[in-house]
């Protein structure tokens, strides 16, 4: 793959629903005290809480597949997998969803396929998530995967502040303006 973009449309646009059962203030990202530049392998390797260590590695791949590493740190650095375990620890409604799906990933040879052979079998699922035509097991597990994914990199310091530059609590002397020339008047 070229770049996340790239991955992100075989994949399908990242879902907006958040999957989290938790209020603002105890969100992943903001209890992660690290620098923005240490390295997760630095860390004790995570315990899952909630999935067996060989549903976290399948989990860990299909959220790589969602946000792989390019540039810019992927979903596994920015402890999606961890969060995703957390969330499911957290929130009984997601087991059954998330145990039916690894199920059927398994039974699929999932980890043992080929990346496009992988992506290949997660396509489907996703264009059933973009279209809103979720019905089956596996197409409702990628669902919550894809938004859990979502939700865990965009709220780690990784995501909010190395992928999109967010700031913190920082007073600005002026508003900027979008220079996108579709969007000017």
């Amino acid at each position: 793959m070229d770049s996340r973009r790239d991955t992100l449309k075989i994949i399908g646009a990242i879902g907006t629903t958040c999957a989290f059962p938790f209020g603002a203030d105890e969100l992943y990202g903001q209890h992660a005290h690290v620098p923005t530049d240490a390295k997760v392998a630095d860390s004790a390797p995570y315990k899952p809480k909630f999935l067996s260590e060989g549903e976290f590695a399948v989990i860990s791949r299909v959220a790589d597949l969602i946000i792989p590493k390019t540039d810019t740190p992927g979903a596994v650095e920015a402890g999606v997998p961890a969060y995703i375990d957390s969330v499911a620890a957290a929130n009984d409604r997601h087991h059954g969803v998330l145990r039916a799906g690894l199920r059927w990933l398994e039974s699929k040879k999932f980890l043992k396929r080929s990346e496009a052979a992988q992506i290949a079998l997660l396509t489907p699922l996703s264009e059933a998530v973009d279209k809103n035509r979720v019905k089956t097991p596996p197409q409702r597990f990628f669902l919550v995967v894809k938004n859990m994914t979502a939700d865990g990199y965009y709220t780690s310091r990784i995501g909010l502040v190395r992928e999109l530059g967010y700031k913190g609590n920082t007073v600005l002397s002026r508003f900027p303006v979008c220079e996108h020339p579709e969007h000017q008047g």
